[in-house]
């Protein structure tokens, strides 16, 4: 059967999840760089966006359902537990961060640095500076969880885990999230276990556009 193709932007965030996920599941894959709204992407995502997968005849958009489809037609550990309570709690941690985490983290705080829309390109002060309350309570959410345990969604790895890295690896390079990243430490200790994985290592992104 042809080889799995990740289409998408290597420094989105969705991008890499799908790239972790085959990566755990040691399924080998191309990545095509793309960005949003482009043929390629077009042809598959009916709303443009990234990543999106062709394996052999089946093509997916969605970043979760391609993740499902990588869990379930191949061997390997699981990215979902099969048991209900950790699926279940996995599940829960993955619509969390999708729905919470990124909207603010990156719809909101990110894009005010990278896509203000603003004439000269410079960061949006307002946007940055509306986020960060919501961003210090969402730290301080973290930091308590992952207190108790050594994964985000418990004591195994999950996709879950997946979802959430790509945030927090924008998060600490950026000035006042990396400030909370640092007075985060249970959350400081559970970026240093999954960027030791190679899914995690392989995987991280180049620059965002403007950027050192």
């Amino acid at each position: 059967m042809a080889a799995l193709e990740i289409i998408g932007a290597p420094q989105s965030n969705f991008v890499r999840t799908a790239r972790m996920a085959c990566m755990e599941k040691g399924v080998p894959y191309t990545l095509t760089a793309a960005r949003p709204h482009t043929p390629s992407v077009d042809a598959i995502h009916p709303f443009g966006k990234i990543p999106v997968m062709r394996h052999g005849d089946l093509t997916l958009c969605e970043t979760k359902a391609i993740c499902a489809y990588v869990d379930l037609a191949f061997d390997g550990p699981p990215l979902i537990p099969r048991d209900p309570v950790s699926a279940a709690r996995t599940e829960q941690w993955i619509s969390l961060v999708n729905t919470g985490f990124d909207l603010v983290f990156a719809r909101q705080y990110l894009a005010a640095y990278f896509f203000s829309g603003l004439p000269d390109g410079a960061p949006d002060r307002a946007k940055i500076d509306a986020a960060l309350p919501k961003m210090r309570e969402m730290f301080g959410l973290l930091d308590t969880e992952l207190g108790t345990r050594a994964y985000l969604a418990g004591d195994a790895y999950t996709l879950a885990d997946a979802f959430l890295l790509p945030l927090i690896h924008y998060m600490r390079l950026m000035p006042e999230s990396g400030e909370m990243l640092q007075a985060s430490p249970h959350v400081g200790a559970w970026f240093e276990r999954v960027t030791s994985r190679p899914s995690g290592k392989e995987t991280e992104p180049p620059p965002m556009p403007g950027r050192n």
